[in-house]
């Protein structure tokens, strides 16, 4: 098993600028905003040959009571529950506060192994830079800069020094989810019904997600990963830098993602927005299964105007199964991610050439391209190109005449012999190369033409 470090501190003192360090990426947003992380984020890391689990948490303000600081407060201690080790982040450019006293007091408790490290010290004498912070009781500081990578490595090293190495795991093999949608839809509480516990903040408060929040889980024996986005809202109301680095990392989570559930409001009317999201996810390629969330709460009249809404609006994704669920109440989970598995499914299934290449036979006997011009389209053997979403490739001749409908009429025969439910399909036409195309004209030789013009004459005379 890998370590797992828990990065905890009160806001804006560098935790996600430290993450982004240890696990060489940037998945988390770094802004000079204090507050911006909010749920717990999982990243993973490696120092020599010792690979690790590196959280990154909200801001800690042990002293909220309700609202949004009480919920990041709540994330960051379950956090902690979880540590193999914490590492304790102060500024040492603003020097010892309060919190950092309460929190101190907060760590010794836990009974977690705690490492103090005093952040942005870059440029300062490292004695003086962390004179203040003896006094929290937890051992020798660590003058550490998160941006520029000072002392970081030394941290780290101690940190991990009483683990044993651990083996680095490969890609994962099982589902990973992207959950979006516009904002308060019900996504993170979609999540921790789901999950089976208050995983990530759910706040009846709009745009409380900042960040793409990654989310180990079984159900049944199998592995998923869920992955909570940010809401996506009209460009036009995208105000704040941060939302709009949201909205980057949501996107980005969709092509990060095997199946993509699109979280509706049914109390809501399908706006512009909920089919330009779906959209995406269509060109994207991805797997798809739409959620109809807060559905509990509304008459027989109301459900079947949602549903009309819906087919209208939503009639480009018929290849989508619905469901309509209480992500509050937990209503309709187990429906939701057996199709998540059918989904899942389709979208990586191995098509054999020689059963394509009769599905094809089939469908071309059963109803021929139409003729292009002199010429008919001929498509000859079909194989596949490529899976996340199934790429069908058909060679023949004369392919770059075949029309859109015939398109979609074979995308629809292949889609109904494979069940291939819940995942877009694409179809690529190739084209076999003439050879003589690029074979430029000779002109006769005397003799040819007069041969040629004997031939006209004997034709003449014989035939008038």
């Amino acid at each position: 098993m890998k370590p797992t470090v828990v990065l905890v501190g009160r806001p804006n003192v560098g935790k996600s600028t430290l993450f982004n360090r240890l696990t060489k990426t940037r998945d988390a947003i770094v802004h000079d905003l204090p507050g911006l992380t909010r749920d717990r984020h999982y990243g993973h890391g490696k120092v020599g040959s010792k690979p690790y689990l590196v959280v990154d948490t909200g801001g800690f303000e042990p002293v909220a009571d309700t609202g949004i600081l009480a919920e990041m407060a709540k994330q960051t201690l379950q956090a902690v529950d979880e540590a193999d080790v914490v590492i304790f982040m102060v500024d040492g450019r603003s020097g010892l506060a309060p919190q950092d006293k309460i929190i101190a007091e907060r760590l010794r408790r836990s009974g977690r192994p705690t490492f103090l490290a005093v952040n942005k010290t870059e440029g300062m004498p490292e004695d003086s830079a962390v004179a203040e912070f003896h006094e929290l009781g937890l051992g020798a500081p660590h003058a550490v800069s998160g941006a520029h990578g000072e002392g970081v490595r030394e941290l780290i090293e101690q940190t991990l020094a009483p683990f044993e190495t651990a083996e680095e795991e490969g890609e994962p093999d099982h589902p990973r989810i992207a959950i979006v949608g516009r904002p308060n839809v019900g996504k993170s509480t979609l999540v921790n019904s789901l999950v089976g516990e208050e995983r990530v903040i759910a706040f009846d408060q709009p745009g409380t997600t900042r960040d793409s929040i990654y989310v180990d889980f079984q159900r049944n024996g199998r592995d998923y990963t869920l992955i909570d986005t940010a809401g996506v809202r009209r460009k036009g109301k995208v105000f704040e830098a941060i939302e709009k680095f949201s909205v980057i990392k949501t996107l980005r989570a969709i092509e990060d993602a095997n199946v993509v559930v699109l979280v509706l409001d049914a109390q809501q009317d399908i706006a512009e927005q909920d089919a330009h999201l779906a959209g995406f996810i269509l060109e994207a390629g991805r797997a798809l299964v739409v959620a109809v969330n807060k559905w509990d709460d509304l008459d027989d009249y109301r459900r079947e105007m949602v549903k009309r809404d819906l087919a209208r609006r939503m009639e480009f994704l018929s290849f989508a199964r619905f469901h309509y669920i209480s992500a509050l109440r937990g209503q309709g989970m187990p429906g939701l991610l057996k199709s998540v598995d059918e989904a899942y499914a389709a979208a990586m299934a191995k098509l054999p050439t020689p059963r394509l290449t009769k599905v094809l036979h089939d469908a071309v006997a059963q109803h021929a391209p139409p003729r292009s011009g002199l010429f008919r389209p001929k498509p000859k053997y079909a194989h596949q190109g490529g899976s996340n979403p199934p790429i069908i490739v058909v060679h023949g001749n004369h392919l770059d005449a075949v029309s859109n409908a015939y398109k979609r009429y074979l995308e629809n025969t292949f889609r109904q012999v494979f069940d291939l439910q819940g995942t877009p399909l694409r179809v690529e036409f190739r084209t076999g190369a003439n050879p003589y195309e690029d074979r430029k004209h000779k002109p006769l030789t005397e003799r040819e033409a007069n041969k040629a013009r004997r031939e006209k004459r004997w034709r003449r005379r014989t035939f008038g």
